[in-house]
């Protein structure tokens, strides 16, 4: 199993400033039988999952990850993580989330899940949506 170090080198290396990510040096790390989860989708067997990342790389202009904390207690990592994006047509936007990973008896990922509040975080670039989407929130969920 990766120790926090190992980790914290690999996911720097997969974000960067100077253009696109790169999932490739740590494809390895994962099991084929992972299960990937986020806000939007739910995603299982390494084929489709190297296809996200795929996709992901294909939509963003500029993807970078700052790595706050990486924490491990047996075969769970916990990280904290403030990821900028740069689309096509939108101004660059920060998303601050947390990724747990599970490792499985052989040291592979086996279970991926990202946390973060997508549109949370895009509506406030958006001026109008900022006031709208909190107002919303506030209204509904208290």
């Amino acid at each position: 199993m990766l120790s926090v170090n190992e980790i914290k080198t690999l996911w720097s290396k997969t974000y960067n400033t100077n253009g696109k990510p790169d999932w490739s040096h740590i494809f390895s790390y994962y099991d084929q039988n992972i299960i990937f989860q986020d806000s939007i989708q739910k995603i299982e067997g390494f084929e489709n999952f190297e296809k996200m990342c795929n996709r992901l790389t294909k939509r963003t202009k500029s993807l970078d990850m700052n790595l706050l904390h990486v924490l491990k207690e047996d075969n769970v990592v916990l990280m904290e993580w403030i990821m900028t994006m740069k689309f096509r047509r939108s101004p660059t936007t920060p998303l601050y989330g947390a990724t747990r990973l599970t490792f499985n008896e052989e040291g592979k990922i086996i279970e991926q899940r990202d946390y973060y509040d997508l549109w949370g975080d895009i509506y406030n670039n958006v001026p109008v949506w900022k006031r709208i989407y909190r107002w919303f929130l506030r209204k509904v969920f208290g």
